[in-house]
């Protein structure tokens, strides 16, 4: 079915669209680093609430990584903690083409569940997206909502001036995707090149 208004802006998940993600390769990354087991970096990271909460925005960067190095016995700083996010991520190159292409003629967001400190991760794991993304990456640990919750999507809108009819929002999870329909957007759920270039086409911003 195609869109009954032509999006003015394209927002994107990132992990499981933009990129693909892996648990398991961040986790061996960090524990290499600290000279750990995996199953303790899961427990730190992840058992213990302490992602979910920077995630959300109810704790700082700087909290967050002392935290997580004092669970792990050795220090993590920021440029650490980057290099674990980029061995756990890997862009397919079609999908960015087709961003690009989008950019090209329309602007482009990101609106991810991750904490703030993601932002700068992705210039790294996207590079090719960048200038085109500078300044248009919300993270929830920054807007201190997350998908699918309303607050999110409002502060997306606010963030992009944009009405919420012409904004087209891709997830890989139809929660949030159902979420930002109750918000007003245009959304619709990809997981890879091919489902994504079908939203695209569909909503007329690919030929």
């Amino acid at each position: 079915m195609t869109a009954a208004v032509r999006p003015r802006l394209l927002l994107l998940d990132f992990d499981g669209v933009l990129a693909h993600y892996s648990h398991a390769d961040r986790i061996a990354h960090l524990a290499a680093h600290a000279g750990c087991e995996p199953a303790r970096v899961a427990e730190v990271l992840f058992a213990s609430g302490l992602e979910t909460g920077y995630d959300s925005g109810h704790i700082d960067t700087a909290t967050y990584l002392r935290r997580l190095g004092e669970g792990l016995g050795r220090p993590v700083d920021e440029a650490c903690w980057i290099a674990s996010r980029v061995a756990g991520n890997r862009a397919d190159p079609r999908v960015l083409e087709q961003v690009l292409a989008v950019a090209a003629h329309t602007p482009v967001g990101v609106l991810s569940n991750n904490g703030a400190l993601m932002a700068e991760a992705m210039r790294t794991i996207v590079a090719p997206l960048f200038p085109a993304l500078e300044g248009r990456v919300l993270c929830s640990g920054a807007l201190g909502a997350r998908k699918p919750e309303a607050a999110a999507f409002a502060a997306a809108l606010e963030h992009f001036a944009m009405p919420a009819a012409q904004v087209l929002f891709v997830d890989d999870l139809f929660a949030n995707v159902q979420g930002a329909r109750q918000a007003g957007l245009q959304a619709d759920t990809a997981r890879d090149a091919r489902a994504l270039g079908r939203v695209l086409r569909r909503h007329r911003l690919l030929p």
